[in-house]
């Protein structure tokens, strides 16, 4: 998890301070009497309510997907959060994430702090997941 800790560091550097922005990563052990795994979950928290949840919002049925949680995204979520920060300001609004399915980089975008008050009425028109959308409203608001 200190690969996370460092991630998760890095990312709240970007976040505006000014919203109840926060972003979490944890693994849930499960024991059976088939063995022993641990359960992934990344989930984002925005003005205390949960605006993003993988597998949760994610995952279909247990029964559609028998491979959870042996075959997940969290590498993957992990990667396109380390891309996002990796990328400089003057290509972040127009970059498309290939890999981001879950629509990540828009609630990222809505928080980042590098994105200043001109250039959220553009975000905005560019957002199309409801809670990035009111990350941007709130923050034009401030």
């Amino acid at each position: 998890m200190s690969n996370w800790s460092k991630l998760q560091k890095e990312l709240y550097k970007l976040i505006d301070s000014r919203i109840d922005f926060q972003i979490h990563c944890v693994a849930y052990r499960m024991k059976s009497q088939h063995g022993n795994t641990s359960l992934p979950r990344y989930f984002i928290t925005f003005q205390n309510d949960i605006i993003f949840d993988y597998p949760k919002q994610f995952t279909k049925q247990a029964s559609d997907q028998p491979a959870y949680p042996y075959e997940n995204d969290i590498t993957l979520i992990s990667e396109t959060i380390r891309e996002y920060v990796d990328t400089p300001l003057e290509h972040l609004l127009d970059k498309n994430f290939q890999n981001d399915k879950w629509h990540l980089t828009e609630i990222l975008k809505a928080a980042d702090r590098r994105i200043g008050q001109r250039r959220l009425d553009e975000l905005l028109l560019k957002t199309t997941n409801e809670n990035a959308r009111k990350i941007i409203e709130l923050r034009k608001s401030l």
